[in-house]
């Protein structure tokens, strides 16, 4: 597993032996940017910005090169993430109130704008399969445009705020967390298909403040935010039924972000339930049936 941590005094990038436990430091970064950690398709190299710079790393050798620096007059957006095919990057960059969304090739650094917003656009994402690109512009709507810059639109989501959204393994779908304007009302679980131009409800939850998937979508993993109930949960697509794992105790429920092993037989998620932050494991091949990578 790769992850960020700050055992050394600053975040650094680990990668972690599950079989044993032990934790190999990776990165020695001056400003290195937990959010932006990500692990290349191959599984052979990993990504991460440090500061303004995009680095790219060998994991067998260590050898670490500055891929892109952002131009001193631009700043990063939030978020961002590498194609399913692992040959470009994302990102967003913003000045003066207004944004462009950047595809940064890895191999030669080449970069081009995509697609320029006058807001501040966010945590973009590429469509497994297609050469599309997902980003957010805050928590009121998700946009979906052509890699080439085409057909940039809206997505026709449920009234209220946007939540976690992410593309399903397959590509087909962009499935997302509604919060309702009225604060009374449950989360719920959507579901919108930009080809059909459709939303829908895939369940209410327990106030999940994040969620995950397993590879074929059919069971759902969150972090409830009741504070009276402060749960990592299960929930069932076909029958809509929650099941209780355990019990989270972060002090934030959104970045405790639990997320589906590859072959839906583990779960992880963060939280700082015993005092600093740290990950934890939950094994669930006896609730949930195991399945194969979409990539495979």
């Amino acid at each position: 597993m790769l992850y960020a941590g700050d055992r050394s005094g600053a975040p650094q990038a680990y990668r972690l032996d599950l079989s044993s436990g032990e934790s190999r430091q990776l990165t020695d970064a001056a400003r290195l940017d937990a959010s932006s950690l990500g692990l290349l398709p191959d599984e052979r190299s990993f990504c991460y910005f440090d500061g303004p710079g995009l680095h790219h790393t060998n994991l067998s050798n260590l050898r670490d090169r500055q891929v892109y620096q952002l131009p001193e007059d631009w700043e990063r957006s939030p978020g961002s993430s590498l194609s399913d095919d692992g040959a470009f990057a994302l990102l967003g960059e913003s000045r003066a109130g207004a944004s462009r969304l950047r595809l940064l090739g890895l191999q030669k650094g080449a970069v081009r704008t995509v697609i320029e917003a006058p807001w501040i656009l966010s945590h973009p994402q590429a469509r497994p399969r297609r050469a599309q690109i997902l980003y957010r512009q805050a928590d009121q709507a998700l946009w979906l445009v052509n890699s080439d810059g085409s057909q940039n639109r809206k997505l026709p989501l449920a009234d209220g705020r946007i939540g976690p959204a992410r593309w399903s393994p397959d590509g087909h779908t962009v499935l997302y967390l509604n919060f309702p304007d009225d604060p009374t009302q449950l989360h719920a679980i959507r579901e919108c298909s930009p080809d059909q131009n459709t939303d829908k409800l895939v369940a209410r939850t327990s106030q999940f403040a994040h969620f995950g998937c397993n590879a074929n979508t059919s069971v759902f993993v969150g972090a409830s935010q009741n504070r009276s109930a402060p749960y990592i949960l299960l929930l069932l697509r076909i029958t809509r039924r929650e099941f209780t794992l355990c019990e989270h105790h972060s002090s934030d429920p959104a970045t405790v972000a639990p997320t589906f092993s590859a072959d839906s037989q583990q779960i992880f998620f963060q939280s700082d339930r015993d005092g600093k932050p740290a990950i934890y494991r939950v094994h669930v091949e006896k609730i949930v049936e195991k399945t194969e990578s979409e990539s495979s």
